[in-house]
């Protein structure tokens, strides 16, 4: 009898956790990201000038209150919103883990440099 009660409560359990992924999958319909999420949308490469490549990206984010669209690790991402209202860049730790951030001298955006001496500059619009 005691064998009975497990297997039945297990089997609730198992077809409450089904009823909630399916809740959840129409909750979040196609196209729409979780919230804290993004997902780069358009990726364009521009080689057409010698030893320099210009890259566009566009992201789409769902971000949390007091959060804004940004980068962490060379990644789209969600941040905090006061390091991008005071242009503090470095601070949303945009770079890779092996390469050193400084912002550029207008605040406009920041440079990642890697150990090699490569840098990589950019801008926010």
């Amino acid at each position: 009898m005691q064998l009975l009660r497990v297997a039945w409560a297990l089997t609730g359990a198992a077809i409450c956790c089904f009823l909630l992924l399916l809740i959840h999958s129409h909750l979040l319909k196609e196209g729409q990201l979780a919230a804290g999420t993004c997902e780069i949308v358009t990726l364009d490469r521009d080689s057409s000038q010698p030893r320099r490549t210009i890259a566009r990206q566009t992201a789409r984010c769902a971000c949390k209150k007091g959060q804004i669209a940004g980068t962490t690790r060379a990644r789209p991402a969600c941040v905090d919103a006061g390091i991008v209202r005071k242009k503090q860049w470095c601070e949303m730790v945009p770079c890779l883990e092996d390469e050193g951030c400084d912002l550029l001298v207008n605040k406009s955006g920041w440079t990642c440099t890697q150990p090699g001496g490569r840098v990589k500059t950019t801008t926010a619009l």
